[in-house]
């Protein structure tokens, strides 16, 4: 029996380690263990070299989401979405990050359909932009065809004795001696041409 008082003394120490272990740490609440991220950050400032503060900071910033709001409350800013939630304590209760899931999932579609949206936009402005482009090849391609054709012109002859004629007096003989003209060099060709045929 002298054996198992010493085995039976560390077993009770060893359970009295554990069962003290985690009181202990519960006790640091106890002393004034920081309670949101204003108290965390304002412990840390106090530290003694700029490394230590800076490895606070980030503590506090890991154990704290959100920031208290001037008028009481928190807020928890998203900066996948760019945008702030008002939540009840310093970190998001699990039905406050679900709502924050299910905005983000909303805003990821929201930004899928503005990308769609555009992507459409873009498209139609292009094509239009390559409309405009053909029509004005065409336009040019009508012009040049248009300058390459000559407009036809009457004789300066011709145009004097139309406007002669339309200002001539019927039955005056100046106005129908061009005519008679005419028509006696039209019978001269017709017997030249009918004697030349003859004499072949």
């Amino acid at each position: 029996m002298i054996a198992s008082r010493p085995s039976a003394f560390v077993v009770a120490a060893l359970a009295g380690y554990v069962v003290l272990t985690p009181l202990r740490a519960q006790a640091q609440w106890w002393r004034g263990a920081p309670v949101d991220f204003e108290e965390c950050a304002d412990k840390a400032e106090k530290a003694s070299t700029k490394e230590a503060k800076t490895s606070a900071l980030a503590e506090c910033n890991a154990k704290f989401a959100g920031r208290r709001k001037p008028g009481g409350g928190y807020t928890y800013y998203d900066f996948m979405q760019d945008r702030t939630f008002d939540i009840a304590g310093p970190n998001p209760t699990p039905e406050e990050q679900k709502k924050i899931d299910e905005q983000y999932t909303a805003y990821l579609e929201s930004q899928r359909r503005d990308s769609i949206t555009a992507a459409f936009a873009a498209k139609q402005q292009q094509q239009q932009q390559q409309q405009q482009v053909q029509q004005g090849v065409e336009q040019v391609s009508l012009r040049t065809e248009t300058e390459k054709i000559p407009v036809p012109v009457a004789s300066p002859v011709k145009q004097a004795a139309r406007i002669k004629a339309a200002n001539c007096a019927k039955s005056s003989f100046s106005c129908e001696w061009p005519r008679l003209s005419e028509g006696i060099d039209g019978l001269k060709k017709l017997f030249t041409s009918s004697n030349k045929a003859k004499r072949s």
